[in-house]
């Protein structure tokens, strides 16, 4: 991954435009998941080309799995669960936190060893919590350096159904059960304090799986082993991606910008709930669905922002958005308080310490918390040279705090943006030339 350095100059009038998203990258994710261990041809559309889809797309081709693109759409050859081969290497999972976690659980299920590595970033976040529960359904994972983080060894074995309830709540490790779950003899229930992202439960039934959701969507079992069948699959655009604009067009007075075929999945779409909090003037129209999933056009209308206080059960269905979300209270009247996000703590970066020191460089008042921060905002933000810690929602947050800062800024490193969103930056200045 290369590095960049970019100036964002202060924006000297409001942005307008329509632009579209990547493909949602949780849910690409998913789908080329899904039509791998699948029997028979499935086409996925608008995978994002973003590095962190392409790492799960290179480790299934690794497993012997046929993966052709034919037009930009993804053709993938499933051959079922005992199609997958041993891998002839090590599966690098780049940066994408989500490729390891998933594919623990698709490899806790298979007669052979697979290992799993990643970035440096990607090595110091945590994995014991899918090495707990997989290894009480019956596979075993070592980490190699011991302390319960990648390279991970993963000797698949014969799978039991277990009753877990995660500590935290959390999409990944739930996901990661459920695929091993798909390949455990017996009956597993997944268990989460609050419900997480739930695009595994909606596209686990459209391949063909029987699912059971309860509780709120807090509880989700279903009983194994079970075949899935092919699907062709039609990623929505990425809300996590939309919510820098979301959070640019709002805090630039007279901006009127249009995000088009958005996802709108309730258990993720906290950030437009708080935005709208704050006063932000954002309409959702056409309404529609794509792979099962809520679909919107999103129009956002630049104006007056207020301070909020941001709940621990916003966590779950804002996790991703927080960096933009915090540039937005930097510019906001008033105070704003992120608490109960403790697990920012273990993203690409701290994203709370790194988010606090780059909105201080820019005269913004933050107190840092081990769970949250406290934003005074209303002050003018003064430019500054930042760092982005290689993180790639930190780097696209502090672009859009370089529109509202005098002066402008200038970041050290914001080639790590390709990991999700490969032309971020060139539809950022097409807004502001519009």
């Amino acid at each position: 991954m290369k590095t960049q350095v970019k100036r964002i100059e202060q924006a000297q009038r409001p942005l307008h435009g329509e632009i579209v998203v990547p493909g949602d990258k949780s849910i690409g994710h998913r789908a080329v998941i899904f039509a791998s261990i699948a029997r028979g041809t499935s086409r996925v559309y608008n995978l994002s080309g973003g590095e962190d889809n392409l790492r799960t797309v290179e480790a299934f081709r690794n497993l012997g799995v046929g993966i052709s693109e034919q037009d930009g759409i993804l053709v993938i050859e499933g051959r079922g669960w005992e199609g997958l081969q041993p891998p002839s290497r090590v599966i690098d999972c780049g940066n994408s936190g989500t490729t390891m976690r998933l594919l623990s659980g698709v490899f806790a299920g298979r007669p052979f060893v697979t290992t799993l590595d990643g970035d440096a970033s990607l090595r110091q976040r945590p994995m014991k919590r899918v090495i707990e529960p997989l290894g009480q359904m019956g596979a075993s994972i070592i980490s190699r350096n011991g302390k319960g983080s990648a390279p991970l060894e993963v000797h698949g074995g014969k799978l039991k159904g277990i009753r877990y309830a995660t500590p935290v709540a959390s999409a990944q490790v739930k996901s990661a059960i459920l695929l091993a779950a798909l390949q455990a003899e017996g009956l597993t229930v997944v268990e989460e304090p609050q419900q997480s992202r739930d695009h595994t439960e909606i596209m686990a039934p459209a391949f063909g799986a029987k699912i059971e959701v309860v509780s709120g969507g807090r509880t989700v079992s279903l009983k194994g082993p079970q075949e899935l069948s092919a699907k062709d699959v039609r990623v929505p655009g990425d809300l996590s991606s939309a919510a820098f604009f979301l959070v640019a067009a709002a805090m630039v007075p007279g901006s009127d910008v249009t995000i088009r075929g958005v996802g709108c999945n309730p258990t993720r779409s906290g950030a437009i709930d708080v935005l709208r909090r704050m006063g932000a003037n954002i309409e959702r129209t056409h309404l529609r669905q794509e792979a099962g999933e809520p679909v919107a056009d999103l129009r956002v209308v630049g104006g007056k922002l207020n301070g909020v206080e941001i709940a621990p059960e916003m966590v779950a269905r804002t996790i991703d958005e927080y960096p933009a979300l915090a540039v937005a209270a930097a510019l906001a009247e008033g105070v704003t308080t992120i608490c109960g996000a403790r697990e920012l703590r273990y993203k690409e970066s701290d994203r709370i310490a790194a988010m606090a020191k780059e909105l201080r460089k820019l005269g913004a008042r933050v107190e840092e918390r081990e769970d949250g921060m406290t934003i005074e905002g209303g002050k003018r933000l003064e430019g500054a040279s930042l760092k982005s810690y290689g993180d790639h929602r930190v780097a696209m947050a502090l672009a859009v705090a370089g529109l509202s800062a005098s002066g402008g800024v200038e970041i050290d490193d914001t080639g790590c943006a390709d990991i999700s969103f490969p032309g971020f930056f060139r539809l950022l200045e097409g807004l502001r030339a519009s």
